[in-house]
């Protein structure tokens, strides 16, 4: 028995050894694997995000420890200047590992961490301040409403009070933003006009709310009643959260809506990025770090002329064949489909509870129809809700929410149901095909879901190029394996990638080419056909959020362009379930990296 015990103690003493060794080795020196280092500083950075550690959801059962759900995030400018030091640090590390001693994933995922972090270093040694932090669509006004009321959970008694304490905080991140908007304002960076127009109308509406209207407390109200608890406790919880909302909620709303009232006057009369300090660079920084390409303004300006025209001989080929006198522009021609009763809902009071079943119905075909395409599907599932009515006026068309890491959320597809026009029945595949099935769902989920994908993979780097590229790409995927119901399903599709096309024009044509928001929207709706309320909404998107919108486009071609380069070089070898594995199996990564794993991928058959 001692002999058992002393054999026991060693082998107790020599593991706490390793890991003493290991742990040296991860936090004091440069740790033996690029993928340990790489993990260790994206979990701290995570534990950072009391807002990422709920939404992802695996650390909740250690909330009564961690705590995390009762902070939210509170950014200082010594904050941002301690991220940047951390990144040049970071930065100087990844170039410490010699690619000969990597392995080929490593090569890969050393790349994309080098040209993330040399993003994140330019950004903020020339373009710190060269953002609207409020602005119609996104900004902690609505951000921080919406995290609570979609996010954060409310299982039992401790986390309604959990939802109370952070909702306190509101006060104090709204007004560390003030400090942020006063280091734009010394540098004259302000929102145009419309920006300040749409963002004080949101926070008076936010402020004016009545108890049982203001979201915060409508959401809560309804959780809370679902609780197995007792009414008092129940009661006492909503006149706490009450109490809360009129104590630290309005404040803050009230701060950010004086300084916009106050800095009106100085409202940008421009609407391009051009406009502000060294705006063409920050411009081209942008198109970099969103396509992952080296095209310049000019040259995506024309690709996307092209396109457009492109795209509008097809949408007439197909008017022809369904029997109308093309007589007039696309884009006006799919205004009158857009115009038409026989395409839209009827205006009832149960508009958006069919609408919501029909998507979700469509969801469900589209899973049949595409099963031959691929080899794997996710395992969490995907449903369709409507936008809240919050933020409905001013949201995108539609948009994706990935499920939680613990399994315990589903991928959501939020469809934008505020004006009828938005929701013209040929267009509702093409939205179904986007935000959920071939779409986001299947690239977001299956990369939470895939093993051989170190953290760093999984959640260490995002770009719209690859995962809208992708988005787009499942969109024409849809119609070449017939998806697509009918000719009216296929001019949807179209008028979608039409309006990507188009963005590729206006987004340089705002950014670049100096046009104003005006102009841009009367060159979308002429090639489009989309209704005025679509249109507005997505030039004003693009004005507060540039270059973003030439992700989409970039990344479809440039994905349709590998596809048929393995083609030509796989000749019968081609198994288009394959390419769909090579490129979603490697995580989200940039278009320059995809364009080598498809070519090693291509090699390989040679091999």
């Amino acid at each position: 028995m001692k002999k058992l015990l002393k054999y026991f103690g060693y082998l107790l003493l020599s593991g706490s050894l390793v890991i003493s060794l290991y742990l040296a080795n991860l936090f004091l020196m440069k740790p033996y694997s690029i993928d340990h280092y790489l993990a260790k500083e994206l979990s701290m950075s995570l534990m950072e995000s009391p807002e990422f550690m709920t939404y992802i959801g695996i650390f909740d059962p250690f909330n009564v420890i961690l705590k995390h759900n009762q902070k939210l995030t509170i950014d200082s400018l010594e904050d941002g200047e301690d991220d940047y030091r951390d990144n040049l640090k970071h930065l100087e590390m990844l170039q410490k590992y010699n690619p000969n001693d990597l392995s080929g994933v490593q090569k890969v995922t050393r790349k994309i961490a080098i040209f993330d972090t040399e993003n994140g270093i330019d950004r903020f040694e020339n373009f710190r301040f060269h953002s609207y932090p409020f602005n119609q669509i996104s900004g902690n006004h609505l951000g921080l409403v919406e995290f609570m009321t979609d996010t954060h959970p409310i299982r039992d008694y401790r986390e309604a009070n959990d939802y109370i304490k952070r909702v306190r905080l509101f006060d104090d991140s709204l007004n560390s933003d003030l400090v942020w908007l006063g280091e734009q304002k010394k540098l004259g960076i302000f929102a145009p006009q419309f920006v300040f127009d749409h963002v004080i109308k949101q926070l008076k509406e936010l402020i004016a709310y009545a108890d049982e209207e203001n979201p915060l407390m409508q959401i809560f109200i309804e959780k809370v009643n679902k609780l197995d608890i007792s009414t008092q406790k129940k009661e006492d919880l909503f006149s706490e959260l009450s109490a809360v909302i009129k104590s630290d909620v309005r404040p803050g709303y009230e701060s950010i809506l004086q300084y916009m009232e106050t800095n009106y006057s100085n409202a940008n009369k421009y609407h391009g990025v051009w406009s502000l300090p060294n705006g063409d660079a920050f411009y081209a920084s942008r198109l970099r770090s969103y396509t992952t390409t080296d095209y310049t303004a000019e040259e995506i300006h024309q690709i996307g002329l092209s396109e457009v025209e492109r795209i509008g001989n097809r949408m007439k080929e197909i008017f022809t064949m369904l029997g109308y006198e093309v007589n007039k522009p696309v884009g006006e021609m799919m205004n009158d489909l857009n115009e038409n009763p026989d395409f839209l809902y009827a205006d009832t009071p149960d508009r958006k509870e069919i609408v919501i079943a029909d998507y979700n119905q469509m969801v469900k075909e589209a899973e049949e129809d595409v099963r031959p395409y691929f080899e794997r599907f996710p395992v969490s599932p995907v449903e369709v809700r409507a936008v809240p009515e919050y933020s409905e006026k001013t949201a995108a068309g539609g948009y994706y929410q990935s499920p939680s890491l613990d399994g315990s959320r589903p991928g959501v597809f939020y469809a934008n149901l505020y004006d009828i026009k938005q929701t013209p029945t040929f267009g509702m595949r093409t939205l179904t095909f986007h935000e959920a099935v071939p779409g986001h769902h299947f690239q977001i989920a299956l990369n939470q879901e895939n093993d051989n994908l170190t953290l760093y993979r999984k959640m260490g780097y995002r770009t719209s190029a690859f995962t809208e590229g992708w988005a787009l790409y499942s969109e024409q995927l849809a119609v070449e394996v017939g998806m697509t119901k009918n000719l009216y399903d296929e001019l949807g599709v179209l008028q979608s990638e039409m309006f990507r096309a188009n963005r590729l024009v206006v987004d340089t044509g705002l950014h670049y080419k100096k046009w104003t928001r005006e102009e841009a929207m009367e060159y979308m709706k002429k090639t489009t056909g989309m209704s005025d309320t679509e249109v507005r909404v997505e030039i004003e998107r693009y004005i507060v959020w540039p270059a973003q919108a030439t992700s989409y486009k970039m990344g479809m071609l440039k994905i349709l362009e590998l596809r048929q380069k393995a083609k030509d070089a796989l000749g019968d070898k081609f198994d288009i379930r394959k390419f769909h594995t090579i490129v979603l199996d490697q995580g989200i990564v940039p278009l320059f990296i995809l364009e080598d794993i498809i070519d090693e991928w291509i090699e390989s058959y040679g091999t």
